[in-house]
């Protein structure tokens, strides 16, 4: 039995909006011209160049703080800060579309899927709110980029690696919500091709990466000669058997995400099924540790980041169920919310430069092979993700994926 939690309140979500806010308006002098790290060390994010996989979800959180800087509705505590900060979001966002039109142009480590997560947050979301041209045409061209990592036999998206490499024909669960993009893509386009290598490889995933209990593999690979699956694997979790919270939150978001596309039963089957799995093993307070094969009491670090990812699933789903499920749904994201600000998020920039403490990126096991990183740090997805479940809950939020 779980310990009672609130559910946050509305004036609640707007000051932890508030503070979020203010705490990404000081990093802007850091991370206008440079990227924020995939996480934080000693709790501080150093700069880097726009290089990695995670660079698109710090410039997220500039739109996302642009967009409630903008509204005019908030908390007493920070209200003349907020007014003024507008502009600087909106001129920071923009320098990123540049730097990301330029890393897709020149192929600057794009040879992997992770498309979405770099372009949906960076330049789809500035398209959507200032119609920007050029992050439009990044969009595109990364959309196109993410279409040459397609395989028909086995019909998937390879996660990375050379196309021609035996031990890299695999795809991971991730994926889904690099998906959203092609959608989007083809929308913009008129193109039919995006969204049928995206429908192709959601079938594949849906087929595939989900256990019969309703957890995930990380990892499926495929044969190459027949394009059935060969195995599963947990790459980034404790092992192969055990499950990877920050992969099942990615199972419940991306079936979300894609039911709103696709309108396929098969996706609400499927989150409701991850969702079931992920909520068995959480502990008192919500938070899941970074594998979920550990549970209360365990000294094993946690990820807050899959708590912010959940809830943002959450609320993606419940616009598309009935009244009494959405309410569920609803009801538990601002639980799990109100524990992370509570608990989890940072309320002093003396601690930290991030948003949301206590995430974990890749920590290593007697039965993986991962390089221990970013283990109990802030998590630049999660601080993203973090924003968006607070925006969520703020106000009636068009989405960018």
């Amino acid at each position: 039995m779980k310990k009672h939690i609130e559910e946050i309140s509305p004036q609640k979500v707007k000051s932890a909006l508030d503070m979020a806010v203010s705490q990404a308006r000081r990093n802007l002098d850091d991370f206008t011209h440079m990227c924020q790290n995939h996480t934080s060390v000693d709790n501080f994010y150093p700069t880097c160049e726009n290089v990695q996989w995670t660079s698109g979800f710090w410039p997220g959180v500039i739109w996302l703080a642009y967009e409630h800087a903008l509204s005019g509705e908030h908390g007493e505590q920070e209200e003349g800060a907020l007014q003024g900060d507008k502009q600087a979001f909106a001129y920071a966002g923009n320098v990123f579309v540049e730097s990301f039109l330029s890393r897709i142009e020149n192929k600057i480590e794009v040879d992997h899927h992770d498309m979405g997560f770099l372009y949906t947050p960076s330049c789809v979301a500035p398209y959507k709110l200032l119609q920007n041209e050029n992050g439009k045409k990044a969009a595109i061209l990364a959309a196109d980029n993410l279409l040459l990592r397609f395989h028909e036999k086995g019909e998937f998206l390879q996660a990375w690696g050379s196309m021609d490499a035996p031990d890299n024909y695999r795809y991971i669960i991730d994926c889904l919500m690099n998906l959203p993009l092609l959608y989007w893509a083809g929308e913009q386009t008129g193109d039919e091709k995006y969204r049928e290598i995206a429908d192709k490889h959601a079938k594949t995933c849906l087929q595939h990466s989900i256990r019969d209990d309703g957890s995930t593999f990380h990892t499926v690979f495929m044969d190459r000669t027949t394009g059935a699956m060969t195995k599963g694997e947990t790459c980034q979790g404790y092992s192969d058997d055990s499950f990877w919270a920050r992969g099942q939150a990615w199972a419940v978001y991306g079936t979300a995400v894609n039911y709103r596309y696709t309108k396929n039963p098969a996706f609400i089957e499927a989150f409701r099924r991850v969702l079931d799995f992920y909520l068995s093993k959480l502990p008192d307070d919500l938070v899941p540790y970074w594998d979920m094969i550990f549970t209360t009491g365990n000294e094993e670090p946690r990820d807050s980041s899959s708590a912010s990812i959940v809830a943002c699933g959450l609320l993606e789903m419940s616009q598309f169920v009935s009244e009494s499920e959405a309410a569920e749904y609803v009801s538990l994201a601002k639980k799990m919310m109100n524990s992370l600000v509570d608990n989890y998020s940072v309320k002093d920039p003396q601690i930290s430069n991030g948003l949301v403490l206590h995430a974990t990126y890749s920590k290593e096991s007697p039965y993986n092979t991962c390089t221990p990183e970013g283990v109990d740090e802030c998590a630049t997805w999660g601080d993203y993700f973090y924003m968006e479940a607070l925006t969520r809950l703020n106000k009636e939020w068009s989405v960018y994926w």
